[in-house]
């Protein structure tokens, strides 16, 4: 069976990570659709207040106009010399935010002021708590909306519809108005922020526009029969199509902050200070604006701003056609699936640092471009699911990362401890790709190093003592392996095998096998000088060493007994050699394959502390080829120097 490389797992964990967030976008739980939200609200931060138009205004009834006209509520009379005062100055349309629902003395005078100006819209607030079934209202229902295409589409997705009876203006004030409009707004449920619009509401099986929306449509010149309800689509106003979601609601593109639209003091309106200038050809909205009379709500600019603001706002938006529009669940899934493969691409081919790197630009991209088409088109596109994805992704890969790389660190640390340096296990952890833990062909130089005449010391010794000097002296000489950086292959009862340039590439092995050698007599001569002290026996040995191509990597059973190692024609050659020092009586012996590594240093005069001398060229048994054997030994500080051994007929042994 093909290994599938960790490249096409992290990949495959990025595309399982993206499927999940797939489903949790279909499904929308609470937390997501709770974040989705606040990041709705934050793009509205980073872009921005904008500049309103011009041609809406709010007549406000604040701190100023309390403290002119008096304690709200105001009289009829009051309302009424409102009314005229607008008339006067020209205002186009008139939305009254405010609903008179009972009855007073000067109702009369102030629906005369309101059928002389012609212009004004009356709310209507709709009751969506109770559970009362609703009844015909005649007077009501002359004001719904009439013309709606496909209205079967509303069967899936209703409107908002109330139950409850409507709180609508006295009979007197509203058969004046030019209309009737809801002033309803349901915030989000999860924290109470007003983000969207309801455009219609469902009364008795009749839709009714909202303030805003009447308002512009009135200032447009489209009569309330004339608006066109495309259910679950848009709402058509004149030329412009409003773009709603399934149940007729419109995302709120609000301009800034509380008082981002102009505010005008109805104490100014009346005292006479703004007139047509200010006025004239406008659609004013009247409306409570002052903290104390609690028509405060929750928008994603702000927690302060005035009901009649978000109210003209509808108004303003519809006027400029500056819509936000959701992006379709298929448009979502789209973004989330491009983004999604793009980071599992890049986490498939990055490690921590550089995936961590990558996450942190994917998920600057992925807000980036939400911020863009939020600005630039208007579209808000649904970023929770594609930015958690992403989190999730990299959290998700970085987990699998530690679990396998601590398994393969364990595993390495477990086989190569026992034969080089903590440093090259470091290293090799770092970079598992060096370990080559296969097979595979490379050049080494290989050291074999003999107790010479171990078995006679044996006999004439007790076995716990040979076995602690035996125990020292392979200690020592392992140390100064390791120190040379090379790989302690194994023992092999008093013998000892090495090798360089494996796992870890070391372009010098061949230098660094033969300084190895002399360090390993020069400590075994200080252990000498400790055993005399002792009254210890000494121990001498031989070693050979051969550099040449092998097949390096684990060999052994595997799950059973498996040992890092090198095999070949060069390892046997090496073990020869060693087995050689007892014929030439040298103490080191090398290949001319090693000193050939050695020439160019010694040419250039940077090798020193050796002797390099001709031995013998010989034919050891099973080869054809005959091999020039030189010996080492330890020299001062001074240039190395190669004498070549004489030009005789090769010597052919024929012991192993």
């Amino acid at each position: 069976m093909t290994n599938i490389s960790a490249a096409t797992i992290r990949f495959l964990i990025g595309c399982a990570v993206t499927s999940l967030f797939c489903l949790l976008l279909i499904n929308n739980p609470l937390p997501l659709e709770i974040v989705e939200a606040k990041l709705y609200d934050l793009r509205f931060h980073l872009r921005g207040t904008v500049a309103p138009p011009d041609t809406v205004v709010i007549a406000a009834i604040d701190e100023k106009s309390v403290a002119r006209l008096g304690r709200w509520p105001w009289s009829r009379k009051t309302m009424a010399g409102l009314v005229r005062k607008l008339a006067q100055a020209e205002a186009a349309v008139v939305a009254f935010d405010v609903i008179f629902s009972e009855k007073d003395k000067d109702d009369r005078e102030l629906s005369r002021a309101i059928e002389d100006a012609g212009n004004i819209i009356l709310p209507v607030a709709f009751d969506f708590e109770s559970r009362s079934t609703a009844i015909s209202n005649p007077d009501l229902e002359q004001f719904a909306l009439s013309e709606l295409e496909e209205p079967g589409l509303y069967r899936s997705y209703p409107p908002l519809a109330s139950g409850g009876k409507p709180l609508m203006p006295v009979k007197l004030l509203r058969d004046g108005a030019m209309g009737l409009a809801h002033i309803s707004m349901l915030p989000d449920y999860f924290d109470g922020t007003l983000r969207w619009e309801a455009l219609l509401v469902g009364y008795n099986n009749l839709l009714y526009p909202s303030l805003g929306l009447r308002s512009a449509a009135f200032f447009k010149g489209i009569p309330t029969e004339k608006l066109k309800v495309r259910a679950t689509r848009s709402i058509g106003v004149g030329k412009t199509v409003i773009p709603t979601d399934r149940w007729g609601r419109m995302p709120v593109n609000y301009y800034g902050p509380g008082r981002t639209l102009r505010h005008i003091s109805i104490a100014d309106i009346m005292d006479g200070k703004v007139g047509v200038k200010e006025l004239g050809n406008k659609i004013v909205f009247v409306g409570a604006t002052a903290v104390g009379l609690f028509d405060l709500r929750v928008t994603p600019f702000s927690a302060v701003m005035p009901g009649v603001e978000k109210q003209a706002t509808v108004a303003a938006t519809i006027l400029e056609n500056r819509f936000l529009v959701q992006a379709t669940r298929l448009q979502d899934l789209c973004f989330l699936l491009l983004s999604g493969l793009a980071t599992a691409l890049l986490l498939s081919r990055f490690r921590l640092m550089l995936g961590a790197s990558a996450t942190a630009i994917c998920m600057a991209v992925i807000s980036a471009a939400g911020l863009l088409l939020f600005n630039r088109w208007g579209v808000w596109v649904n970023l929770a699911c594609p930015l958690g994805n992403v989190l999730g992704m990299f959290m998700s890969v970085t987990a699998w990362n530690y679990t396998v790389e601590e398994r393969r660190a364990r595993r390495i640390r477990a086989m190569f401890s026992s034969y080089v340096t903590t440093t090259i296990v470091n290293e090799l952890i770092d970079n598992p790709a060096l370990a080559r833990l296969g097979g595979e062909k490379r050049e080494v130089s290989i050291l074999f190093s003999d107790v010479r005449g171990f078995t006679t010391f044996s006999e004439q010794h007790e076995p716990e003592e040979v076995v602690a000097i035996l125990n020292e002296y392979l200690g020592e000489m392992t140390d100064v392996i390791l120190k040379s950086g090379g790989t302690l292959d194994k023992f092999i009862g008093d013998a000892i095998m090495a090798f360089w340039n494996a796992p870890l590439p070391c372009p010098d092995h061949g230098e660094r096998s033969v300084r190895c050698a002399l360090d390993m007599q020069a400590r075994l001569e200080q252990l000498h000088d400790k055993w005399d002290r002792e009254g210890k026996p000494k121990l001498s040995c031989g070693i050979g060493i051969n550099t040449g191509e092998v097949i390096v990597g684990n060999i052994g059973a595997e799950g059973k007994k498996m040992e890092y190692t090198v095999i070949g024609d060069e390892v046997n050659l090496a073990s020869r050699v060693e087995s050689l020092t007892r014929t030439f009586d040298a103490g080191i012996l090398v290949t001319e394959k090693t000193v050939a590594k050695l020439r160019s240093a010694i040419e250039a005069g940077t090798l020193e502390g050796m002797e390099i001398s001709g031995v013998r060229r010989v034919i050891v048994k099973g080869k054809q080829q005959p091999v020039t054997l030189y010996q080492v030994v330890p020299a001062d500080a001074a240039p190395a120097v190669i004498t070549e051994c004489a030009d005789l007929e090769p010597l052919r042994l024929t012991e192993k």
